[in-house]
């Protein structure tokens, strides 16, 4: 399985998404991509756009300040 990092880090909402849909737009269904955020707000921010085009957060913590969601592309 395909895995892509995105560094997010040090950008405020929206940014985090952004960055993590413009990762998303060329990826095939199953990539699984790991985003890393300081911004607190990525962990409800990336879910809620995950929902809204078919993708699905498979992991989601934090550790020392940054904040990782790490979701599996979407067929759609």
């Amino acid at each position: 399985m395909n895995r892509v990092l995105v560094d997010a880090r040090r950008l405020l909402c929206p940014m985090p998404v952004i960055r993590v849909q413009n990762s998303v737009a060329n990826l095939p269904a199953g990539t699984l991509v790991v985003a890393y955020c300081s911004d607190p707000g990525a962990l409800n921010d990336i879910p809620a756009w995950c929902r809204i085009n078919g993708h699905r957060v498979v992991e989601m913590h934090s550790t020392e300040g940054e904040y990782v969601v790490v979701l599996e592309v979407g067929a759609g």
